[in-house]
């Protein structure tokens, strides 16, 4: 049997736990000894949950129904700088590790809908790094090209999602940590603008700028995901209300008329097929109906160089 032997998008789930061809103890069980297997070889998790430790979460959810909940039985990985009460946090640094007595808030609302923790996943140490190597629980390889990195920091959580063990995942993003690795490994990245998303429970990297994400395995999927967490939350300071146009009601076929930016300074680090990628993706959008509109980039650059050349630095090193 193969990592691919569940379909597991949201709804294909759904449809086969209302017919009863699935069970979530069948699938939780089947998904570990998979999630064991492709660890050896490519280091996706930290920490895959026992049978015990997974117990309280089947036990409950056997005593709902699923149709009760929009993601009964959906099993999601969790980036091991978020908590997950009872099991050990280590931000990739043993010597860091604790063991929370509460679930970050995001995790607490997914469990909430009906969702399932498989494991803590793999990354850069601290959230600090864009390849996924830098972990003492060994190096991620890519899910496609295996002798290539996965992507980080976020990248046992792209894993889990590209390799078959979880439908989703949670990860964060400070300066890429959730989009470089999804990007890498096929998949959707969801970074939501600051405060949408909790972040109460993460282990901060740069706390004014870290964003909770989700991988998925389309931007419908990733779309969903943001509709059911991007709610206030008391314990997070930066935590807001998510404005109305940004709800599931925006997914879908833009409008003619809408814009769409162009960087004035196009930079494609000798990457022979991305000019040709670029313009089919701007005659994709132009068929649609939008208008391109030239931005300057630079001012987002200057921004991105204080991540490691100005004031965030100092912000970094105070929390590690």
């Amino acid at each position: 049997m193969q990592p691919h032997e569940f379909d597991l998008r949201l709804d294909s789930l759904a449809d086969a736990y209302a017919s009863g061809t699935l069970q979530p103890r069948e699938l939780l069980h089947r998904l570990r000894e998979v999630a064991l297997t492709l660890n050896r070889d490519f280091h996706l998790f930290i920490h895959v949950l026992t049978d015990d430790e997974l117990e309280p979460y089947l036990a409950a959810l056997e005593r709902r129904q699923p149709a009760e909940l929009p993601l009964y039985g959906v099993p999601f990985a969790i980036k091991d700088n978020i908590d997950l009460a009872g099991v050990p946090t280590t931000a990739a640094c043993p010597a860091f590790a604790y063991r929370p007595e509460r679930s970050a808030t995001v995790v607490e609302q997914l469990v909430a809908l009906g969702a399932l923790p498989v494991g803590k996943t793999n990354l850069d140490q601290f959230a600090t790094g864009l390849n996924g190597t830098r972990s003492p629980y060994g190096a991620c390889r890519n899910s496609v090209h295996p002798d290539y990195p996965s992507g980080g920091s976020s990248a046992g959580s792209a894993l889990a999602v590209a390799l078959g063990v979880a439908s989703f995942a949670l990860g964060t993003d400070t300066a890429g940590s959730g989009r470089v690795p999804a990007a890498l490994n096929n998949l959707v990245g969801l970074k939501a603008t600051r405060g949408l998303i909790s972040t109460a429970g993460v282990v901060p990297a740069c706390r004014t700028l870290d964003c909770t994400t989700f991988f998925a395995s389309s931007a419908a999927e990733a779309s969903r995901l943001l509709a059911w967490t991007a709610l206030p939350d008391p314990r997070d300071p930066y935590s807001r209300a998510n404005p109305q146009w940004n709800d599931l009601t925006a997914f879908g076929r833009p409008r003619p008329g809408f814009r769409f930016g162009v960087p004035r300074q196009l930079e494609f680090l000798g990457c022979s097929e991305g000019p040709a990628m670029f313009t089919a993706t701007m005659n994709c959008l132009q068929a649609l109906g939008g208008t391109a509109v030239q931005v300057d980039f630079d001012p987002f650059l200057e921004a991105a160089r204080l991540l490691y050349e100005g004031p965030w630095v100092a912000e970094r090193y105070s929390v590690a």
